[in-house]
């Protein structure tokens, strides 16, 4: 999160900025000693290239250069480019294909793709006119002319027996001799992951957790009523006699007047409220072994206040992040119930799976944190199943808002939903924004995993932006929507305690931003001048909520500028390699200060003892 819009909108608090390690010079630095690699993960990929079309016919192969066009006729799912096979209305066929190599250490792979089918044949039994999928010589699908329908609808398949092969991704449309049928394919992706389990910790519990919610809405989308449940895993040798639900959006009411109540609890007993009301014991019925799993389940409703924040509604538009209630994590510590806190974040959670549904009027479009299908509901209504995997929240938003889509070069598919007041120049310009920082930040950390990415533009928030798992509130605001997206990886994919280490994602979200813009940091740590002797890159939002003045310039300008220096010290080539090699040992795990100082350490044969006390990085 960038604390006010100011320091988003701003080029950074020292103007400084960093360079991408492909662009800037060499660095003089000293040799790295040969080390262990890390261990062998399967970091997740999108294998299909150019999957959305935008960046013209390569390298897809095409029966003839009609197939993959922006014609009139039809229109892209998302951008403005798609390929659209036959339609002719007479005897024709069309093919179209491109070869992918689904990495051998990857367990996991789901080829999708959009498709839509309209025709002229007027038949309900016969299927005259057909599309074929395949993979390799193997048929997914077939679809005819009796698959018509409105719109686009996405299509999902399991590849993963094809792990270690290189193989066609092909699709042949045949019409017979009369009456066109339009099949149009658009954002085809195919999506590698390996152990998609988050590294083994048996210092932190309660593991594994998946949620499932079901909710309605008012005519609004401001009130949200259902039910949610929880199963999760005591990682811990220590057995687990209770867990504590993060009701965080209580701290945007008051305790007599919740927004987010808790009712009707099973699996457990509900004691008090503690923290503000934001933190809620449940005490499980039998100690819960190392190992074991338990659910808990409870009414939920949600009540969402006024005001352009992240947990608030803007005139006809609602934001709401933060609002589900999820596990609190125990580790040696104990339990980590820290304040809420308004001046960055306090969130600290454990990977995690959601199921989603959402039940809301029809004249509302509802973004949301993984992948989302729409089915009609009751009269004039639409339910929203938004489903993700191992992400660390779940935020949404509901509203009248304009949404454009496209696809990133390297596949990822993006979506902007901008409120009444923004432009379509300025929902345009962060589309490409998004675009651009997805793939840089991919490039340098690993392959953004999440699917689709959702970006809620309104230029009335009090604060440049914030981070969920795929899902970003933001101004119209190119550093901001980077940094946010950033985000992805550093909160997101690589976790940390937000309240206690605030700089393992802030810090190095900005260091990103500065990589995917191009910037140098020259100078960077020069203008560093210290508050007191107490002030650290390293301390943690109860003294920043002390000193909130100084919180982004520290944590956000000296710790990127930390960064900088690092790089410097290592060499571009080194430091590039010790963050990404960091990222895919630490995917959906937990990143701490001591780790990080470790692994940068094992990197170089200079003793870098000196360099942490020089930039007050303790820990």
């Amino acid at each position: 999160m960038r604390p006010t819009p100011h320091k988003a909108l701003a080029a950074s608090v020292l103007a400084v900025a960093a360079s991408t390690a492909a662009l800037l010079p060499a660095t003089p630095a000293a040799a790295a000693p040969p080390t262990a690699p890390l261990a062998a993960a399967c970091t997740p990929a999108q294998v299909v290239t150019n999957g959305g079309f935008e960046s013209g016919t390569s390298p897809w192969s095409q029966s003839s250069t009609s197939v993959i066009t922006n014609r009139i006729g039809q229109t892209a799912h998302g951008g403005t480019s798609f390929a659209w096979l036959n339609g002719v209305g007479s005897t024709h066929t069309d093919t179209l294909s491109q070869s992918v190599t689904i990495p051998s250490g990857c367990t996991t792979a789901t080829l999708t793709f959009w498709l839509h089918i309209d025709t002229a044949e007027t038949t309900s039994s016969t299927a005259y006119d057909k599309l074929t999928a395949k993979i390799g010589s193997t048929t997914l699908a077939t679809y005819s002319n009796l698959d018509k329908a409105p719109g686009y609808a996405q299509k999902s398949f399991d590849v993963s027996a094809f792990a270690g092969q290189t193989v066609s991704v092909a699709f042949t449309g045949t019409e017979d001799s009369s009456l066109q049928t339009s099949f149009v394919v658009d954002d085809i992706a195919l999506d590698t992951s390996g152990d998609t389990a988050p590294p083994a910790d048996s210092a932190r519990t309660p593991a594994a957790p998946s949620y499932t919610v079901s909710l309605t809405s008012n005519t609004s989308g401001t009130v949200w009523t259902g039910h949610e449940s929880v199963t999760f895993t005591n990682a811990s040798s220590t057995a687990l006699s209770e867990v504590y639900l993060r009701l965080w959006d209580n701290y945007h009411g008051t305790c007599s007047a919740l927004p987010i109540t808790v009712t009707n609890v099973t699996g457990g007993t509900a004691g008090a409220l503690s923290v503000g009301c934001t933190a809620l014991r449940i005490a499980l019925p039998t100690p819960l072994a190392q190992g074991q799993s338990a659910t808990i389940g409870f009414d939920l409703g949600i009540t969402v206040p006024s005001g352009a924040d992240r947990f608030g509604y803007d005139g006809a538009f609602s934001f709401v992040g933060n609002a589900l209630p999820v596990l609190a994590v125990k580790d040696a510590a104990g339990w980590h119930l820290d304040p809420y806190t308004n001046n960055g974040e306090s969130f600290y959670s454990l990977a995690a799976d959601f199921k989603v549904t959402l039940d809301h009027p029809s004249t509302l479009l509802v973004p949301a944190t993984g992948a989302s299908v729409d089915t009609p509901g009751s009269s004039g209504r639409t339910v929203t199943t938004a489903t993700a995997a191992k992400v660390r929240d779940f935020a949404w938003a509901a509203g009248p808002f304009t949404k454009i889509s496209g696809t990133s070069t390297a596949g990822t598919p993006i979506n902007i939903y901008s409120v009444s007041g923004i432009s379509s120049a300025n929902a345009q310009s962060m589309l490409t924004t998004a675009k651009t920082a997805v793939d840089a930040h991919a490039s340098r950390f690993g392959a953004y995993p999440y699917g689709e990415l959702d970006a809620v533009i309104d230029n009335n928030f009090w604060f440049g932006g914030m981070e969920y798992p795929g899902f970003v509130l933001d101004l119209v605001s190119t550093t901001a929507l980077t940094h946010e997206i950033g985000h992805q990886w550093w909160y997101g994919i690589v976790g940390d305690d937000e309240y206690n280490n605030p700089w393992l994602d802030e810090a190095f979200t900005d260091y990103a931003t500065d990589l995917a813009l191009n910037k140098t940091g020259t100078n960077c740590w020069n203008s560093v001048s210290w508050a007191s002797t107490a002030e650290r890159i390293t301390n943690s939002m109860a003294y920043w909520d002390a000193h909130s003045s100084r919180y982004s310039t520290v944590v956000y300008g000296y710790g990127k500028c930390a960064l900088h220096d690092l790089r410097r010290l290592l060499g571009d080539t080194v430091m590039a390699k010790l963050l990404k090699d960091y990222a895919t040992s630490h995917w959906y795990g937990v990143s701490t200060t001591s780790d990080f100082k470790a692994a940068a350490q094992a990197a170089t044969t200079t003793d870098l003892t000196s360099f942490w006390t020089q930039h007050r990085i303790d820990g």
